[in-house]
């Protein structure tokens, strides 16, 4: 039993973020938690069969990849009597994963937790449409060959339109609209224009370009080796030389012809994982871990889908009022750039009189959040955004750019399809501060 119920996190790694071109890249979303998980473990010096409790967020795992955390965790050596979970709150299961892992140290259900996010999207299947599932079904029923000939003559191209999930889960299904046209919405409501969105854009990419170029990254990314010895050792979706020039030239994608959010404002379809070790005070003590920063509070919120783009508002400002605090107080700032239009629209609602009294019941606005303290080194628009796998990669690096700004505290946040957000508050520690 742990006698302090703050919750640790000791450390993390992820693995670079490969870019989706067409067809199914070399690894599968196990592949990639694996890959990042056991490079955690070599680096914190911990012992898989330790781990009390493994918990990873998948939107889309394989066919072969049922309840994932359970596959990861026997691959990576943890005990057979190791409970392992997966859970899915779309683009925020590796914050929820985070979350979830923490209410077990809290609860005192467990002190050491492996936890994270992992997505393959390039694997995301290619599904067989009703009309051919029915017209199966019938021929399995068929036994005489002439039946079955008339069958198949009776196969029409219509028969052969293929589903892609992907793209089927890139869509609400309660209003019918995909989450670029939820994007589209945010930028009616606050007046974003064309040209912000795109500078916004070029400016994820140049930070990204920055932090790659000076090394920030180096510390938090496990390389990527396939079974012919090809290497990844760094995220694929870097447009350094992105300009608004070259972002003016693209068309909209969502709302043709006038609309505004375009593959160049939009985050990158990618495959990726990231791995997080959480520990109670008595294992830190126990296994004398290092510790990067302690969660300090989280929250969900739900809103209109057709809006959702705007969930990390909602679910950042009763972190903020519950610990009083001010924009000011917080040192760094992570809102997952899903488009262009959702950042810069919760921007715009943060500091929004008429929106903080009525959608979030408080008398004034907060300030403004800083440009320079929000996504210092780039997001899912330069990065890539592996829908299971952000949350947690966020987390990491909000407490990686603590540690080297010597800032205290960094707000995290996503917002969710189907409309929702979620947000963690993290505090960076050192061991030392840490008391049994």
């Amino acid at each position: 039993m742990t006698q302090n119920n703050s919750v640790y996190i000791i450390d993390g790694m992820r693995t670079p973020f490969l870019k989706v071109t067409g067809k199914p890249n070399d690894f599968r979303a196990s592949d990639l938690a694996v890959a990042s998980a056991q490079s955690l473990l070599n680096k914190t010096h911990c012992n898989a069969l330790n781990i009390d409790e493994v918990i990873f967020g998948c939107v889309a795992s394989g066919v072969d990849e049922a309840n994932i955390a359970r596959l990861i965790a026997l691959r990576l050596g943890c005990s057979e009597t190791t409970p392992a979970w997966t859970v899915q709150r779309n683009c925020a299961s590796g914050l929820q994963a985070l979350d979830s892992a923490a209410m077990q140290i809290k609860n005192n259900h467990a002190n050491l937790v492996l936890a994270g996010g992992t997505e393959a999207m390039s694997h995301h299947p290619v599904i067989l449409n009703q009309l051919m599932v029915a017209w199966l079904a019938s021929f399995q029923r068929t036994r005489s060959l002439g039946g079955r000939v008339r069958k198949v003559a009776q196969l029409r191209p219509q028969h052969l339109k293929p589903i892609i999930a992907l793209l089927r889960g890139l869509t609400d299904a309660t209003t019918g609209l995909s989450m670029g046209q939820t994007a589209e919405n945010l930028a009616t409501k606050f007046n974003i224009n064309r040209e912000t969105m795109d500078a916004y854009a070029v400016s994820s990419h140049h930070r990204l370009d920055k932090a790659m170029e000076v090394g920030y990254f180096k510390d938090e990314i496990q390389p990527l080796f396939n079974a012919k010895g090809e290497l990844w050792e760094a995220d694929e979706g870097l447009r350094s030389d992105s300009s608004n020039e070259k972002l003016a030239k693209l068309k909209p994608v969502f709302d043709r012809p006038v609309g505004r959010v375009t593959a160049g404002n939009s985050a990158q379809v990618t495959d990726g994982a990231a791995s997080l070790l959480l520990a109670s005070a008595s294992a830190v003590k126990k296994y004398d871990l290092p510790v990067l920063g302690e969660i300090m509070d989280s929250q969900w919120a739900g809103l209109a889908p057709e809006y959702m783009g705007l969930g990390p508002v909602y679910a950042m400002a009763p972190i903020m009022q519950r610990h009083t605090l001010t924009t000011q107080d917080i040192d760094v700032w992570e809102i997952n750039e899903a488009f262009a239009a959702q950042v810069l629209a919760c921007k715009a609602a943060w500091q929004d009189t008429d929106f903080c009294q009525t959608e979030l019941k408080q008398e004034k606005a907060f300030q403004a959040i800083p440009t320079e303290k929000l996504n210092i080194d780039g997001g899912g628009i330069s990065l890539g955004h592996p829908v299971g796998a952000s949350g947690a990669r966020i987390v990491l690096h909000a407490l990686n750019i603590l540690k080297r700004t010597k800032g205290k505290l960094a707000m995290v946040s996503l917002c969710i399809g189907g409309g929702q957000g979620g947000a963690m508050l993290v505090k960076s520690i050192d061991q030392s501060e840490v008391k049994v």
